[in-house]
C-alpha cells in the first residue's frame, strides 16, 4: 500500500460511504410511508432511481466537474477526469485512495437528488423525473459541490477554499441546495389536486419511523465520514450529530404539544431529521453544547416552517423546503455564532470572540447557493415540463401512480383489476360503483 495512504482512514471512509448509501433506501421508506397508499411504489422508485442515474453521470463526468482542476476561478472543475480517467489505485486524496473518496462523494450526489423527490410527491411523471435528475445534477449539484467540497489550498472552490465559509458535510451542497430546489420544483409543478382541501395523511407511520431510523444511522457516516479520517474531528462530528438530533426531537415535540395538544410520532422523526440537517454543516466546528443549541433551534424553527406551505399556498408535499432548506440555513448561520477554535483550530463564532466576520461569510454562502439553486432548478423544471412533460394528467393523479406507471401495487389487498392501467372502481356501502374522480382523494380506493 502506498506510504501516503492510511489504512484506518480508508476503512472509515469506505464504511461511511456504505452508510450514506444506506440512507437512500432509508429515505425511500421515510418518504414512502408519508404518501398515500396509491403512490408508495412511485415514491420509492423516485428515490431509488437516483442511485442508479447519478452513479452513471458521476462516472461519466460528474466527479470531474466537481473535483477536477479548477477552471473558472472556483466555479467549476474541468473534464480532466471524465470517465474517471486517470483515477487509479495509487492516487491519493488526503490519506485515502482517490477512488474511495470518489465513491463517498458519489453517495452525497445521489441522496441530494433523491431528497428533491419529496417536494413533488404524488404528481410527477417518472420519465420526466429521470430527465430532470440528469440535468439538475449536471447544472446545479456538481458546480455547487465544486464551490464547497473542492479544496486546493486557496485555488479550489470559491465558497470554502477562498471565501472561507465553514461547511464540513454539506449544509449548502446537500441541505440548502435540495431545500430551495425542492421549493422551485413545487412551484413549477403546482399543488396536488385537493391540496388544502382533502386529507393527505401518511399511510404508514411505522414505515416512516423505520426510514427515519436508517437515515439517523447513516447520518453518522454522512457527517463523521466527511472528516475523511478516523481521528478526533470524526469523533466530534459523530457526537455532535447525535446531540443535535436528540435535542431537535425534544424541541419539535414541545412545539407540537403546546400548539396542538399532542406529541406525535411524525413530529418526533421530523424533529430528528431537522436536527440532523442543521448539524450537517456545523458538526466539525462546534462543541457538543453548541450542537445542543443548534438541534433545539432547528427543531423549533422547522416545526413552524413546515406549515408555511399552507399559509403561502405552495405544495411542498413532504416538506423538503421546510426541513432541509430551513434546517440547512439554521445550521449554516449558527456556525457564525457558535464555532469554537477548540474544534476548528482557528475560526471562531461571534459568541466565542470571533466578531461578525465568520457570520458574514456564512451568510454569503447561504445567499449564493440559495439563489443559484432556486433559479437554475426553476429553469430546468420549466424546460423538462415543456419538452418532456413533468406533471401527470389529473385523472392519473387521482387514480394513483403505482398501478398506472409501474404496473404494481404496494399491498395486496385482494382487489382484482382488469389489467395494468385500469383504475380500480370505488363502491358505496350499497355496492354501487363510483368513479375515483367523483370522490375525495382521502376516500378513494387504493
Amino acid at each position: 500500500m502506498p506510504g501516503d495512504i492510511n489504512g484506518a482512514d480508508t476503512a472509515w471512509v469506505l464504511i461511511s460511504a456504505a452508510l450514506v448509501m444506506l440512507m437512500i433506501p432509508g429515505l425511500a421508506l421515510f418518504y414512502g410511508g408519508m404518501v398515500r397508499v396509491k403512490n408508495v411504489l412511485n415514491m420509492l422508485m423516485m428515490s431509488l432511481s437516483c442511485l442508479a442515474v447519478v452513479t452513471v453521470v458521476w462516472v461519466a463526468y460528474g466527479y470531474s466537474l466537481a473535483f477536477g482542476p479548477d477552471a473558472f476561478g472556483g466555479l467549476i472543475g474541468t473534464l480532466r477526469y471524465a470517465g474517471m480517467a486517470g483515477v487509479g489505485v495509487t492516487d491519493v486524496t488526503g490519506t485515502i485512495p482517490t477512488p474511495v473518496f470518489a465513491a463517498f462523494q458519489l453517495m452525497f450526489a445521489a441522496i441530494t437528488a433523491a431528497l428533491l423527490s419529496g417536494s413533488i410527491a404524488d404528481r410527477a411523471r417518472f420519465s420526466g423525473w429521470i430527465v430532470f435528475v440528469v440535468i439538475w445534477s449536471s447544472l446545479v449539484y456538481f458546480p455547487v459541490a465544486h464551490w464547497v467540497f473542492y479544496s486546493a489550498h486557496g485555488h479550489g472552490g470559491w465558497i470554502v477554499d477562498r471565501l472561507h465559509a465553514i461547511d464540513l458535510a454539506g449544509g449548502t451542497v446537500v441541505e440548502l441546495n435540495s431545500g430551495v430546489s425542492g421549493l422551485a420544483l413545487a412551484l413549477v409543478l403546482g399543488p396536488r389536486v385537493g391540496f388544502r382541501r382533502d386529507p393527505m395523511r401518511p399511510h404508514n407511520l411505522p414505515l416512516v419511523v423505520l426510514g427515519a431510523g436508517l437515515l439517523w444511522f447513516g447520518w453518522f457516516g454522512f457527517n463523521a465520514g466527511s472528516a475523511l479520517a478516523s481521528g478526533g474531528l470524526a469523533g466530534v462530528a459523530f457526537l455532535n450529530t447525535q446531540v443535535a438530533a436528540s435535542t431537535a426531537v425534544l424541541g419539535w415535540l414541545a412545539v407540537e404539544k403546546r400548539r396542538d395538544g399532542h406529541a406525535t410520532t411524525l413530529g418526533a422523526v421530523s424533529g430528528a431529521v431537522a436536527g440532523l440537517v442543521a448539524i450537517t454543516p456545523s458538526c466539525g466546528s462546534v462543541n457538543p453544547l453548541g450542537a445542543l443549541v443548534i438541534g433545539l433551534v432547528a427543531g423549533v424553527v422547522c416545526s413552524y416552517a413546515v406549515g408555511w406551505k399552507f399559509r403561502f399556498g405552495y405544495d411542498d408535499s413532504l416538506d423538503v423546503a421546510g426541513l432541509h432548506g430551513v434546517g440547512g440555513v439554521v445550521g449554516m448561520l449558527l456556525i457564525g455564532f457558535l464555532a469554537t477554535a477548540a474544534v476548528t483550530g482557528s475560526a471562531r463564532g461571534l459568541l466565542y470572540g470571533g466578531g461578525f466576520g465568520q457570520l458574514g461569510r456564512q451568510t454569503v454562502a447561504v445567499l449564493a447557493v440559495g439563489s443559484y439553486s432556486f433559479a437554475l432548478t426553476w429553469l430546468i423544471a420549466k424546460a423538462v415540463d415543456r419538452f418532456v412533460g413533468f406533471r401527470v394528467a389529473r385523472d392519473d393523479e387521482l387514480a394513483g401512480l403505482d398501478l398506472l406507471v409501474h404496473g404494481e401495487t404496494a399491498y395486496d389487498l385482494g382487489l382484482q383489476t382488469a389489467g395494468v392501467g385500469h383504475r380500480l372502481p370505488g363502491r358505496h356501502e350499497s355496492g354501487t360503483p363510483t368513479r375515483p374522480a367523483d370522490r375525495p382523494i382521502a376516500e378513494q380506493p387504493h
